[in-house]
C-alpha cells in the first residue's frame, strides 16, 4: 500500500524535545569553550587584530561558497542521520587544534582551517536543526520553544567561559578545546535516541538539487518579509563583525583585561542572552514583531556605543550582558517568524539562503574592522561608528515590510464544525 506524507507526519513527542535539549545544551557548553579560546588563542599566537577578522572570516566564507547547496541538500536526506554524523566531524575536527598543539605544529593558519572546516560542518548542522525544532514542537510553541532552547544555550554559555578560564590556569589553552570535541559526541548520542522524524515529509530524491536551490531563493527574494530581513541582516552584520570580530582586541587593549576577565565578558554576554531569550515568548505576545525585533536591534546600536567608551571592566560587564541579551531578541523573533512562514519542505534550503544573504558581508566587515583597528589604532571610534550604524539600519527598515511583518504570518485555517455519530459537535 502507498504510503503517503500525511501518514509520514511525526508524532511529536514531548520527551524527544527534552532529549534533543539535552544534548544540544551539552553541545552548547562545549562549543562557549571554543567560542572564548579560538580567538584568544589567535591573539596570544600573533597579537594582531587583522588576524582575529580573518578567522572570523574563514567561519563565515563557506556559507558563501556552500550554504545554497547545502540548504538544498538537507531539504533531500535524513536530517537526523545528516545531524548524527556532522557533530563526529565536527569533534574530530575541533580536537585537531590541541593535537597540533602537542606536536609543536600549530599555526594560525591551521586555525584558519579548522575555523573554515568546522563552520562548513555547522552549516549542514543548523540547516537541519532549523526544519527540525517545527517537527518536535506545534507552530503556535514556535517562539516559546525557540527562547528556551536559545536561553538553555545561553546558561550553558555563561559556565563555559568561566569554566575555560579556570582551565586555562590547569592546563594549555589549546587543550580547552577538547572538551568542545567531547560535546560532539555527547550531542551525536542524544540525537540517536531521538525518536520522532525530522523530516515531516519524505526527503526529495527526484528533482535536481539546482532546480531546489533555485526554488528556495526564489521564494525568499519574492516574499517581501524574507527578502527586507536578509538585506537588513547583510548590512547590520557587515558593520556589526566590524565590531564584534575585535572584542578580544577591545576587552585587552581597552579595558586592560586579564585572560579570566576576558573569560567574565563572554560570560556576561551569556547571561544577557539568557534573561532576554526566556523573555522573547512573553514580549512577542504582548507586542509585534516589528517593535520587539526593530526596537531590540536599535538598542543594541546605542549600547554598542555607551561600550566603546568604557575604560574598566566592571563597567563594562553589565552593558555587555544587555547589548548580547537584544541581539539575540532580534535573532530569535526573524528565526521564530521563518519557521512560522516558510513550508516545511522548503525550510532547510530557506535558512541556508537566508544565511547567505545575511551573512555573506560578514567575511568583508570582520576583515575591514581588523584593518581598521590596526591602520587607526583607535578601537574605541571602530566600536562607536558601528553602533551609531547598528541603530540607523533597523530604523530604516522600519519603513520597509518588516515595520508590519505580523501581516505576512499564515492564517490558521478554521475547521468546520461536523457532527459525530451521537450528535455531539467535534
Amino acid at each position: 500500500m502507498p504510503t503517503t506524507a500525511a501518514s509520514q507526519m511525526p508524532t511529536r513527542s514531548g520527551s524527544d524535545f527534552w532529549k534533543y535539549w539535552t544534548g544540544q545544551t551539552i553541545s552548547n557548553l562545549g562549543s562557549s569553550f571554543t567560542e572564548f579560546a579560538l580567538p584568544l588563542l589567535v591573539f596570544k599566537l600573533t597579537g594582531s587584530a587583522l588576524n582575529l577578522g580573518i578567522t572570523t572570516a574563514a567561519t563565515f566564507i563557506p556559507y558563501l561558497l556552500f550554504g545554497l547547496l547545502i540548504g538544498a541538500w538537507v531539504d533531500r536526506v535524513n536530517r537526523k542521520r545528516l545531524m548524527i554524523v556532522t557533530d563526529i566531524l565536527r569533534a574530530l575536527v575541533i580536537a585537531s587544534i590541541p593535537l597540533m598543539a602537542a606536536l609543536r605544529l600549530l599555526t594560525v593558519e591551521w586555525i584558519y582551517g579548522v575555523a573554515f572546516a568546522s563552520s562548513t560542518l555547522t552549516i549542514c548542522f543548523n540547516s537541519a536543526e532549523f526544519a527540525a525544532i517545527p517537527s518536535l514542537v506545534s507552530a503556535d510553541d514556535l517562539v516559546t520553544a525557540n527562547g528556551r532552547i536559545q536561553a538553555s544555550y545561553s546558561g550553558a554559555a555563561v559556565a563555559g567561559p568561566l569554566l575555560a578560564g579556570l582551565l586555562i590556569t590547569l592546563l594549555p589553552l589549546s587543550n580547552v578545546l577538547l572538551a568542545d570535541a567531547a560535546s560532539f559526541l555527547l550531542s551525536s548520542a542524544s540525537l540517536g535516541i531521538i525518536r520522532t522524524s525530522f523530516n515531516q515529509s519524505t526527503p526529495s530524491e527526484k528533482t535536481h538539487i539546482l532546480r531546489d536551490i533555485v526554488e528556495g531563493l526564489r521564494y525568499v527574494l519574492r516574499h517581501p518579509v524574507l527578502r527586507n530581513i536578509s538585506a537588513m541582516m547583510a548590512l547590520v552584520n557587515l558593520v556589526g563583525n566590524a565590531a564584534t570580530a575585535q572584542i578580544i582586541f577591545f576587552a585587552k587593549r581597552q579595558l586592560t583585561a586579564t585572560d579570566a576577565q576576558v573569560a567574565l565578558l563572554y560570560s556576561a554576554g551569556s547571561v544577557g542572552v539568557v534573561v532576554l531569550s526566556l523573555l522573547a515568548g512573553p514580549l512577542r505576545k504582548r507586542w509585534s514583531f516589528s517593535v520587539v525585533a526593530l526596537g531590540a536591534l536599535m538598542l543594541n546600536g546605542l549600547l554598542l556605543v555607551v561600550f566603546a567608551f568604557q575604560r574598566n571592566i566592571w563597567a563594562a560587564l553589565p552593558i555587555w550582558a544587555l547589548d548580547a541579551g537584544l541581539g539575540i531578541l532580534f535573532n530569535i523573533n526573524t528565526g521564530s517568524l521563518r519557521q512560522a512562514i516558510v513550508p516545511n519542505h522548503l525550510l532547510g534550503r530557506v535558512i541556508s539562503i537566508a544565511g547567505v544573504l545575511a551573512w555573506s558581508a560578514i567575511p568583508i566587515g570582520a576583515v575591514a574592522g581588523g584593518f581598521a583597528v590596526q591602520r587607526s589604532g583607535n578601537v574605541v571610534l571602530v566600536f562607536a561608528v558601528v553602533g551609531v550604524l547598528t541603530f540607523l539600519i533597523p530604523l530604516a527598515f522600519s519603513f520597509s515590510p518588516l515595520g508590519h511583518a505580523d501581516r505576512y504570518l499564515p492564517q490558521p485555517v478554521k475547521q468546520p464544525l461536523t457532527a459525530s455519530g451521537d450528535g455531539a459537535r467535534v
